[in-house]
């Protein structure tokens, strides 16, 4: 950790964490998210429900939703409320006291009334810890479809915030130092390499720690809400790949911003000179959220393979549906070449560029330059 380059890494990481825009920034986004994790129950959903028994007794929903009107109907097997509800005749029906049918998707506020309220009655009746509802679609299997979805929209967006806000973080940085020629003070000690990896690594991990803290702040308030509930098998997996994907774009686009904001010495030319990698991450952007409507058709499979559109796009398909390992595989691969050939390329481009000052550097110059 006492290399030139980790030092310069720590240096970012403590400057950061020690701004009070970092802690106002995570706190908003940390809220924001618990919010969207509470907004099915506050906002609420249809003002009445169609209920049906099968060898169980009514729950006391009224109670914890009075502004909701019930209506109950009892059946007397499973076939009748099975028919009942392809119907349309009923929205669920609690079946022996322990499962949930339903007709596709069930209302998220209503299965939050549900599962709030067996557990309740069943703690109060038993005294001990009690298995939570089981849900079962009886027409088509669509039981995670609507959480699936959220969780893809949700990525989307925090994803695309934290790639372009770090890297937009880092392209300032680069713009401070060359303006105020520090950087030519620290390339006394530093190699050009050393000085721009640190610089990547230590915003960096500023990404990651927004990112984990923000996803366990989503992860917790949607256990407390009762929202975790309708969560897809597999979410550790799923987690776990949105932090490497996260890496992998964080790692491209950085370098882009860095090697493009070293072409010029005034920060009110960061925005201009950011154009391409701003557009590229806009159109990666909007392609996500198609991905989130129709992440196994053919366009999200295709885009979710090529960089640096995959880094957003992939992780989004995997939050949606089931995506074959070996593209998820191959995809990563793409990605991680992606980004190798990007840091040599914009090491290239920073080191020739950083210490020309005054009007704006061309990148076909400093390319050809030896």
């Amino acid at each position: 950790m006492s290399s030139p380059m980790m030092l310069v890494a720590r240096r970012e990481i403590t400057t950061q964490l020690r701004t009070k825009a970092f802690v106002i920034s995570l706190v908003v986004t940390v809220v924001i998210m618990a919010g969207l994790s509470f907004a099915p129950r506050l906002l609420g959903g249809p003002d009445s429900f169609k209920l049906g028994t099968v060898n169980s007794q009514q729950l006391p929903l009224k109670a914890a939703a009075p502004d909701t009107e019930f209506a109950w109907r009892a059946f007397p097997d499973r076939e009748a409320a099975k028919t009942a509800l392809l119907d349309g005749d009923v929205d669920a029906v609690l079946v022996d006291g322990t499962k949930v049918l339903t007709d596709g998707q069930i209302d998220s506020q209503l299965g939050v009334l549900l599962q709030s309220v067996n557990r309740e009655v069943r703690l109060g009746a038993a005294g001990v810890n009690i298995p939570p509802l089981e849900m079962e679609s009886v027409g088509a299997d669509t039981r995670y479809e609507a959480a699936r979805a959220g969780i893809a929209t949700v990525l989307v967006v925090l994803l695309f915030m934290l790639v372009i806000g770090q890297a937009m973080m880092v392209a300032m940085g680069v713009v401070e130092e060359k303006g105020s020629r520090i950087v030519e003070i620290l390339f006394s000690s530093l190699r050009p390499w050393q000085l721009l990896g640190g610089k990547i690594i230590g915003l960096g991990v500023i990404g990651i720690i927004n990112l984990v803290v923000t996803l366990a702040a989503g992860i917790a308030a949607a256990f407390v809400s009762g929202l975790a509930m309708d969560f897809p098998p597999g979410m550790p997996v799923i987690v776990a790949w949105v932090m490497v994907w996260f890496v992998l774009g964080y790692a491209f686009y950085a370098t882009m911003a860095a090697s493009l904001a070293s072409l010029v010495s005034r920060q009110e030319e960061v925005g201009n000179t950011l154009t391409p990698m701003t557009m590229l991450i806009m159109v990666t952007y909007l392609v996500g959220f198609f991905a989130v409507q129709e992440p196994t058709g053919t366009l999200a499979q295709i885009v979710s393979m090529v960089p640096p559109f995959s880094s957003i796009v992939m992780p989004v398909r995997l939050a949606a549906a089931d995506v074959p390992f070996w593209q998820v595989g191959l995809s990563a691969v793409l990605m991680v070449a992606a980004v190798v050939g990007m840091l040599a390329i914009g090491a290239k481009v920073y080191e020739r560029a950083v210490l020309r000052t005054g009007a704006k550097v061309k990148l076909g110059d400093v390319l050809r330059a030896k």
